[in-house]
């Protein structure tokens, strides 16, 4: 808790306000569970039916793409053969229209993208800030990278950081509750995405090839991975959260 409020205060994020905020945006959100609460906030939520990909509008975005084939647990993933790419397509997305990408603290997709850690900027006006959804009551920390693009850190709302983390442990939820945004923490990032601006482009998208998501991880894969191997491997990443 100490090093996320440490990082926060290195960028300014501790307490901010909107004297002037601009008018806000419609905004989309890609890559939502099918029972995701964001259907009871906006009109435009694309689930695993809808395919977000299909998506060609010009709404603000918020983007939730799969996170096994990034997160600290990739190793003993099994994703689809097309699902790691969903994560460039949903970067590609914030910096076309503005918005928010949410992803596991440790993504490896922040080197693969060479999205900016916090505290920098990239090339789009891009920049990362790292918070725990059990500050919007998730029952476990959980903490979380924020990729936002179209608005200033100083246009963001405060944050509800709270002393003491979530007391749940990520090991002792189901896959869906992990996997589920918290509805407070859902209303925190359309607020943040309704204010953000299509990026002015200072670069190119990034290549979605099979080449390009082959080459993202570089540890090979263990030679034999049993159920006990992986229970034990989440249950130490668990811990540490």
């Amino acid at each position: 808790m100490k090093a996320v409020g440490s990082a926060l205060i290195a960028v300014g994020l501790m307490s901010t306000s909107l004297l002037h905020p601009p008018a806000a945006r419609a905004v989309s959100v890609l890559f939502a569970r099918s029972d995701s609460c964001y259907k009871d906030l906006v009109t435009d939520v694309w689930d695993i039916g809808r395919d977000a990909r299909n998506y060609q509008g010009d709404n603000a975005v918020i983007c939730h793409p799969p996170c096994r084939a990034w997160g600290r647990l990739r190793r003993w993933a099994k994703p689809r053969t097309d699902e790691k790419a969903l994560a460039l397509f949903a970067v590609d997305e914030v910096r076309r229209c503005g918005g928010v990408l949410e992803h596991p603290y440790g993504s490896t997709l922040w080197g693969a993208a060479q999205l900016p850690l916090p505290g920098h900027t990239d090339d789009w006006g891009g920049f990362t800030i790292l918070v725990e959804q059990g500050w919007w009551d998730h029952p476990a920390p959980k903490p979380t990278y924020l990729y936002i693009a179209g608005c200033r850190k100083s246009d963001l709302p405060e944050l509800p950081v709270k002393l003491h983390r979530a007391a749940g442990r990520t090991l002792d939820l189901s896959p869906a509750d992990r996997e589920r945004t918290p509805p407070a923490f859902a209303e925190f990032l359309l607020r943040v995405a309704s204010m953000c601006r299509a990026p002015q482009l200072h670069g190119s998208r990034l290549a979605v090839t099979a080449t390009a998501v082959a080459g993202c991880n570089t540890e090979p894969a263990p030679a034999a991975v049993t159920a006990a191997d992986k229970r034990a491997a989440f249950k130490r990443w668990a811990v540490g959260l």
